[in-house]
């Protein structure tokens, strides 16, 4: 895949933070840095995403290079995974369902790109986002638009599935181009950072 890509590791549990380095270490397509260092992935394991580790991921996500973030935590509820989506995250797993294949993928996934959320935290976030559209009826009116198309709604529900562009071209059967298209022209609309922000962004508006 060419030239390695370069993560770091961030924790408060140093133990965890070496359980981590520990299980990338091996893998020729990663080479570990310093929290401090130029890193092109930022993994960072929570305890529960609340003020003090959003803090975290903000640090670790911070510099002129912004790295993608992975964030293991030891659980989160729908509303805790819009927050961490919303702060930057491409990447979401919970603690217990990491192992090093798993892990190394993610990082993968969100280094080109894309997001993966686990499905279950899909269908409550989906949830969230339809309560408090219906709550709040303007929330769908918000932004340039009125809205996504269908197109849109369909790539954008793929994306946050975790799909890779060219899973979701076949799927959908439009070319990788298109799919790319259809992102970059969202997260242009609504002035979003990347797909993951597109996903978080869309998720708490009620236009999923």
């Amino acid at each position: 895949m060419g030239s390695p890509l370069s993560l770091c590791v961030v924790a408060l549990d140093p133990l965890l933070e070496a359980g981590a380095v520990s299980a990338l270490s091996g893998d020729p397509d990663f080479t570990l840095v310093k929290p401090e260092e130029e890193a092109d992935v930022a993994v960072v394991i929570l305890d529960r995403v609340d003020r003090r580790e959003l803090d975290l991921m903000a640090s670790a996500g911070a510099g002129p290079h912004r790295p993608a973030l992975v964030v293991i935590a030891s659980d989160m509820s729908p509303g805790e995974a819009a927050d961490a989506i919303g702060a930057g995250a491409r990447g979401l797993l919970r603690r217990h369902e990491v192992d090093a294949d798993r892990l190394a993928r993610t990082v993968r996934t969100v280094a080109g790109g894309d997001c993966t959320v686990p499905p279950d935290l899909i269908d409550g976030l989906l949830d969230r986002g339809a309560e408090e559209a219906d709550a709040y009826p303007g929330v769908r009116e918000r932004g340039p638009d009125r809205g996504l198309d269908e197109r849109e709604r369909a790539v954008l529900r793929m994306v946050a599935d975790g799909r890779e562009t060219d899973e979701i071209a076949r799927e959908l059967c439009y070319s990788p181009r298109t799919v790319t298209t259809v992102v970059r022209d969202i997260t242009q609309r609504f002035r979003l950072r990347n797909r993951a922000h597109a996903v978080a962004y869309a998720l708490r508006t009620g236009l999923l």
